[in-house]
């Protein structure tokens, strides 16, 4: 079963109205907007990324969530694999409805961070080399991640993992204010729109496997930045808003089709940077590249012409009524790539 066909068979499921009929990457409940992301090894973070990296990217995809809702983050609850090489002190697993304790509560302080998932290596690469080490890295990267984005924990669980299997690190973060239209929102006339640049992660993950490259690119695979206060300047101006994690085109096209709307993106606008175009080059093969590459946590938005926008942003594109998505080049037709982005099990 392919993730989009999964995701239709949820929604034969009884929905609370909050869901908003699975078609958005946050939940309503009231003036609350919640969102949950998951990291798993090997497919959502390299073997030899650093413990604290693999935390900020496990804060920072949820808050990227929020912040495509206009949101102000709350707090967020972990729920965290402890491998068996692990203390007793993170051995026991556990349930708190205010924070994460050892397994009966007394005697020990508060655990306040968690880890994300990602590819591993066998014990020894990384931290010290064992499960303890590694957590108390992450504990330490995840401290700072929570206060980077004002977001404090709420509470979690714990599970025991075994030792050589891949870690699985879930994080699910609440804000609050959220006033941004859903991405249903888009109208025939709509230009799209989006934030920074494009590429810069999908680049970064190259330098991480082995080429070599600037280290800002590295950087923005391993730890993007929310666009939070964009997010919250946009908010009352847009029609449509979701952020930029699976790659430009597909989550272009994921707007347009819950919108009921088609869209046409044009490569030669998509906004790069000069350190992507100093390692990549800036053809259209690399646009494509670019643009189908994911992990950028930029907000793509869809606004009327005439509005005024209150942060920088780049028109990639515009909505049109119809259906599907429409790629050109200056103007001239480009044809669909084979992969517009990340999809599970495509």
């Amino acid at each position: 079963m392919t993730e989009a066909e999964f995701i239709a068979a949820l929604r034969r499921l009884p929905l609370h109205p909050g869901a908003l009929d699975l078609r958005d990457d946050a939940a309503r409940l009231g003036d609350l907007v919640l969102t949950t992301d998951t990291l798993v090894e090997g497919v959502h973070y390299l073997s030899d990324d650093s413990a604290g990296d693999v935390a900020w990217k496990l804060v920072a995809t949820n808050v990227s969530d929020l912040a495509a809702k206009g949101a102000v983050p709350v707090g967020v609850m972990l729920n965290y694999p402890l491998r068996a090489s692990s203390s007793p002190y993170f051995a026991s697993p556990a349930k708190a409805g205010a924070q994460l304790r050892n397994g009966d509560g007394e005697g020990q302080p508060d655990v306040t961070s968690a880890t994300s998932t990602g590819p591993r290596p066998s014990p020894g690469k990384q931290e010290g080399g064992d499960g303890e080490s590694w957590d108390a890295a992450f504990l330490e990267g995840f401290a700072d991640t929570l206060t980077t984005f004002s977001a404090p924990l709420l509470g979690g669980d714990t599970v025991s993992l075994p030792a050589h299997a891949p870690r699985v690190i879930t994080l699910t973060a609440i804000g609050s204010n959220a006033t941004a239209p859903i991405r249903t929102g888009a109208r025939a006339g709509d230009l799209l729109y989006v934030t920074g640049t494009i590429g810069d992660a999908g680049a970064g993950l190259k330098i991480a496997q082995g080429q070599t490259g600037p280290a800002e690119l590295l950087a923005a695979y391993r730890r993007p930045q929310p666009r939070l206060a964009e997010g919250r300047a946009l908010a009352s101006v847009v029609s449509a808003m979701m952020d930029v994690s699976d790659g430009l085109l597909i989550d272009a096209q994921r707007m347009a089709a819950a919108s009921g709307l088609s869209v046409t993106l044009d490569l030669a606008d998509i906004p790069l940077s000069g350190a992507y175009r100093a390692f990549a080059g800036d053809d259209r093969a690399a646009r494509l590249a670019a643009a189908t590459a994911g992990d950028d946590y930029q907000l793509l938005f869809a606004a009327a012409p005439d509005v005024a926008l209150p942060c920088a942003a780049t028109r990639v594109g515009w909505f049109s009524a119809g259906t599907g998505l429409t790629l050109i080049d200056a103007g001239e037709a480009v044809p669909l790539p084979g992969n517009l982005g990340f999809q599970h099990n495509r």
